[in-house]
């Protein structure tokens, strides 16, 4: 079954390669299908990518004038391939674990009614660039969180949704996955580690400020759809948000 992993760009030459070849390491693993969106990058994030095109056909380009990256994702969404059956995310600044897909995608195979798997990411503040692990003597934390790389979804379920808030500079994630958990999915809450997620001063949710007022908004919302539907359920407790110690 083939599965288009939606990573949205942003100035991030730095970074991206890395994302990138985490990805392609697990060719052998499923039927990848690597779209990246860049979103009006100004330093050289597009000639990383059409390197890395030109070993390695999973990967496709899409450019667009800066929208933000709920509206590069939507972009994403909009050109899937007809034989896409699963989708996934991984942000241009974050590492995919060897062997994250193989495990969570047996489940589906498992299981023809299983709408999506959540499962947990790992914090760390520095990546091995060699081995693409989280670098020896490094912070790492693992937590079950909010975070859309975490996921593995049916098409049919994320194309249901219609998309990413364009509204949102931050917490499009959030306000997603509220949304969609509010319809009591079939899901599995796996172990699996599916996303290294870099700590860097570039990070987006740097700006606390907006990333409270939009996780906020999100809330307000979830509240406010599930007052006037009663038949909506609580996101809360299906996200099974945990934190421990790697």
């Amino acid at each position: 079954m083939k599965i288009s992993i939606i990573v949205p760009a942003y100035n991030r030459e730095r970074y991206i390669g890395a994302a990138l070849q985490s990805l392609l390491r697990q060719r052998e693993d499923a039927d990848l299908d690597i779209i990246v969106v860049d979103d009006g990058s100004r330093d050289g994030t597009t000639d990383v990518v059409r390197a890395l095109m030109r070993e390695a056909h999973e990967i496709r380009l899409l450019c667009q004038p800066n929208r933000g990256i709920a509206a590069a994702r939507n972009t994403a969404l909009k050109n899937l391939l007809p034989e896409t059956g699963l989708i996934s995310f991984l942000d241009s600044d974050d590492v995919s674990p060897a062997g994250r897909f193989r495990r969570d995608m047996a489940l589906f195979e498992a299981d023809r009614q299983l709408d999506l798997t959540y499962s947990q990411i790992c914090e760390t503040d520095l990546i091995d660039e060699e081995t693409l692990e989280p670098a020896e003597g490094s912070c790492r934390f693992v937590l079950r969180t909010v975070q859309m790389g975490s996921g593995i979804y049916r098409r049919e379920l994320v194309e249901a949704l219609g998309g990413f808030d364009e509204s949102f500079v931050q917490a499009e994630d959030t306000d997603f996955l509220f949304r969609l958990f509010e319809g009591a999915p079939r899901c599995a809450f796996t172990d699996t580690i599916a996303v290294y997620y870099l700590r860097h001063m570039d990070n987006i949710t740097i700006d606390r400020a907006q990333m409270r007022r939009d996780f906020i908004r999100a809330c307000v919302r979830s509240t406010s759809r599930r007052r006037l539907d009663p038949t909506l359920a609580d996101p809360y407790p299906a996200l099974n948000i945990s934190y421990q110690p790697a």
